[in-house]
């Protein structure tokens, strides 16, 4: 007598049965069933979909885009500045030497156009700036002495003096004196600022094409000497006025001119190197860099101060200089034809018009009539493959014209 196979618990066989279903399901392949529907109105969305994504292909992404092309953003550079012109002041005649900061010319230039001049100054002690915040006193009981303020001129030496002018106090300080508002002189530069000229001097380089170019074209030698930028009849001049840049930027120059700015030269070199070197050309635009609208920090100023010897005896002039800041900005793109990327963004494009297809299906499957019908039509479940029956045909059932009738009254043209 045949011992009984033992009985595996209730939960565990419901595992093995789920666990066995799943292991089918992997195997089971899935291959897409093409149905024809007669629909004018689906086809139309259908059709203008799979327009629409076509027209973004052609016309943005390889037109606009050109991303047929390899691309390379951002150009090696390097920039020269050179500034010519005088102007006069109040009291004497200014050359490039004495009111242009850094001499040496880079791609930041500045151009002093009002000065602060504090001069004569010598080590010593003398009242401190009524600017400077806790300073103003009415007694020696006022000041500490060795106090150091960061926001003043040096150190307090403990008494509470008179001010250079009026009847006010401040603590008295050790620094060179006397300080900076307690004497200064303002000296306006800006009268024929406008009429100096700046030769921008830029070569670029694109490393991965190997493409070089500058943007002077000519090669004479006094062609910079008799030339002024102008867009449209003379783009490879790189001399343009104070002036010039001032107004492109759309900005009042006189105003600038005692406040200060910051006033940014961009140069924008966009190539499409699949055409000729000539059509790579540099392009500018100009506009105010620092916060105009801002009290409290427009305008741009710096200081620096000038030593020398009177009787052995260290002196300097301090000067506290307004003007305006050209910063050259270079940036740009160079593009040309690849495979790689063509082939790429080709097979992104097939691809994306069978969105077209994704997007009539859900409408189908949901907010048409008969969807139920048309998703019994489309998924079909179960169908074994030929190979398991070793070559013979599928059984095809033959169904009554009343059972096609009651499966599909009207017909799947009808939808």
């Amino acid at each position: 007598m045949a011992a009984a196979q033992p009985q595996l618990p209730a939960g565990a066989a419901m595992v093995w049965r789920l666990a066995r279903s799943c292991w089918s399901a992997f195997w089971d392949y899935e291959t897409p069933k093409v149905i024809v529907v007669r629909n004018r109105r689906l086809g139309f969305v259908h059709r203008m979909v799979q327009l629409l994504i076509l027209l973004y292909f052609v016309w943005y992404v390889f037109i606009v885009q050109k991303s047929y092309q390899d691309s390379e953003t951002g150009p090696e550079s390097s920039i020269i500045t050179k500034v010519k012109g005088i102007t006069i002041s109040e009291h004497k005649v200014w050359d490039v030497e004495e009111y242009v900061k850094p001499p040496e010319g880079g791609s930041v230039v500045s151009i002093i156009t009002r000065m602060e001049v504090t001069p004569s100054q010598t080590p010593g002690i003398c009242p401190e700036s009524m600017r400077v915040h806790s300073s103003t006193c009415h007694s020696d009981d006022d000041c500490v002495a060795g106090q150091l303020d960061m926001q003043g001129n040096g150190i307090r030496t403990g008494r509470c003096v008179p001010y250079y002018h009026g009847d006010s106090k401040t603590c008295e300080v050790s620094a060179w004196c006397p300080v900076e508002d307690g004497t200064s002189d303002n000296q306006f530069l800006g009268k024929m600022a406008p009429n100096f000229t700046i030769l921008i001097k830029n070569n670029i380089h694109y490393p991965k094409f190997k493409f070089s170019k500058g943007n002077i074209a000519s090669q004479k030698n006094d062609y910079l000497k008799h030339c002024t930028f102008d867009q449209d009849f003379d783009p490879y001049c790189p001399i343009f006025r104070l002036g010039f840049i001032v107004e492109q930027a759309g900005e009042n120059f006189t105003e600038l001119a005692h406040k200060g700015g910051v006033i940014g030269v961009i140069i924008n070199w966009d190539c499409d190197l699949d055409l000729s070197e000539s059509e790579c050309n540099p392009k500018y635009s100009f506009r105010r860099l620092d916060p105009k609208y801002e009290s409290a920090s427009s305008g741009y100023n710096f200081r620096f101060a000038k030593h020398y010897k009177i009787n052995t005896t260290t002196t300097r002039t301090l000067i506290k200089a307004y003007g305006i800041r050209i910063d050259v900005i270079v940036h740009g793109q160079a593009g040309k034809f690849s495979l790689i990327p063509t082939i790429i963004n080709l097979a992104t494009a097939l691809t994306s018009i069978g969105v077209g297809s994704f997007l009539c299906d859900w409408i189908l499957l949901t907010f048409m009539n008969k969807n139920k019908l048309y998703s019994h039509k489309k998924f079909d479940k179960g169908v074994d493959t030929l190979d398991q029956h070793m070559g013979q045909r599928l059984p095809v059932p033959e169904l009554s014209q009343q059972d096609s009738t009651s499966t599909d009254p009207k017909g799947l043209a009808q939808l």
